[in-house]
């Protein structure tokens, strides 16, 4: 019986690990504190810590009580894509790289941040060199770095 109690919190402990995500938590939460549901309204807007909430042991921040309400019916609808990280990187070199959170795409209803400064904008680049393609890259990527953790 204590074979089988520690086989199962074995099994247990790989599955926690195996689904925890790496993500992006410049300043302490995630898309620098920006309101990941005001990205879908095309805007870029700064949350306020009275509207927070925690989701994958990430803090979230919002605009308003009912963004975080909306946040809470599906959260995964929610979330940037590469955990955070600018799309562009993870795509074109598997990179995990800073963001701008003003710099922002939704496309097929999911989030993707990017880095813009210094004279160099991700998202262009992305858009310019093959959304697509990027996408696909970024997402293979993406589960190497997961893997590697």
């Amino acid at each position: 019986m204590k074979k089988v109690i520690i086989l199962l919190l074995f099994l247990l402990s790989i599955s926690v690990n195996a689904q925890q995500i790496d993500y992006n938590t410049k300043k302490g939460v995630i898309a620098e504190g920006y309101d990941v549901t005001e990205y879908f309204n095309n805007k870029a807007i700064k949350g306020d810590h009275k509207y927070s909430t925690t989701h994958d042991n990430v803090i979230y921040k919002f605009a308003s009580q009912t963004n975080l309400d909306m946040f809470k019916k599906d959260p995964e609808k929610f979330v940037p894509q590469y955990g955070g990280y600018c799309a562009y990187a993870v795509g074109a070199s598997g990179e995990k790289v800073d963001i701008n959170p003003k710099t922002f795409e939704i496309h097929d209803g999911k989030l993707y941040l990017f880095y813009n400064s210094w004279g160099i904008n991700t998202l262009t680049k992305w858009t310019d060199e093959g959304a697509k393609e990027l996408k696909n890259k970024a997402d293979a990527n993406w589960q190497k770095i997961k893997n590697n953790k």
